[in-house]
Order: C-alpha cells, then sequence, then structure tokens
C-alpha cells in the first residue's frame, strides 16, 4: 500500500509565499516522478509542476510565471512546491501525485501507477 501524505497548506495574504511538502511511504520499488496538481472550485484539476526522480528534470505550468519551485529529495522520497508572489487564483485544492513502479516486474514490463494525495487547501486572500 502506497501513501502520499501532503503538509503546507493554508491561508496566505496575495504577495505571500507557502511551501508545501508531500511524503511517499510504503511497498514501492521505484518513484519514477512527484508532482502537484490542483483544482479550483468548478473547475478542472490542472497541472502545476513535475519533477523526475532521475535528473530531477522538471515540468512547470506556464501560467505560474516562474513564482513557483518544485523540488525533491529522493532519499525521502518527499517532493516540494515552494510557492511565491500567490495570487487569489492560486486558491485551489494541490493535490500530490507520483507515478512508481510497485515492483522489479512492474518495472521490467513498463508498468507505471499513478497514486494521489489527499489534497491540502491553499487559500489565498486578505
Amino acid at each position: 500500500q502506497v501513501q502520499l501524505v501532503e503538509s503546507g497548506g493554508g491561508l496566505v495574504q496575495p504577495g505571500g509565499s507557502l511551501r508545501l511538502s508531500c511524503a511517499a511511504s510504503g511497498n514501492m520499488f521505484r518513484v519514477i516522478a512527484m508532482g502537484w496538481y490542483r483544482q479550483a472550485p468548478g473547475k478542472q484539476r490542472e497541472l502545476v509542476a513535475t519533477i523526475t526522480s532521475s535528473g530531477g528534470a522538471t515540468n512547470y505550468a506556464e501560467f505560474l510565471q516562474g513564482r513557483f519551485t518544485i523540488s525533491r529529495d529522493n532519499a525521502k522520497n518527499t517532493v516540494y512546491l515552494q510557492m511565491n508572489s500567490l495570487k487569489a487564483e492560486d486558491t485551489a485544492v494541490y493535490y500530490c501525485n507520483a507515478r512508481l513502479n510497485i515492483t522489479p516486474h512492474e518495472a521490467a514490463l513498463g508498468i507505471i501507477r499513478d497514486y494521489w494525495g489527499q489534497g491540502t487547501q491553499v487559500t489565498v486572500s486578505s
């Protein structure tokens, strides 16, 4: 059983900063990538940023305009999202995602499984 535990959400004023963390634990062979998605009320879930475990390649949503930074600690199977210059439109539930190989056999077959955290609320408001 794989679990993703998120932390760091909360209420912040416009222009402020928050740092989200997500730790993956449980029975898994290899973490391929981790990332953050968000879903605002009445909207679809959208990509925020992802980072690979091997090489640390990152991918960011264009709307971020350099305000957020994703990083990872492979030894802890943890991904972070540093959010700066927050705007009201950043208000959403932020979900952690992990793409994993559960066993060496699945890795050899190219089977990748997606896991999601429970979500953490980020509210940007004065």
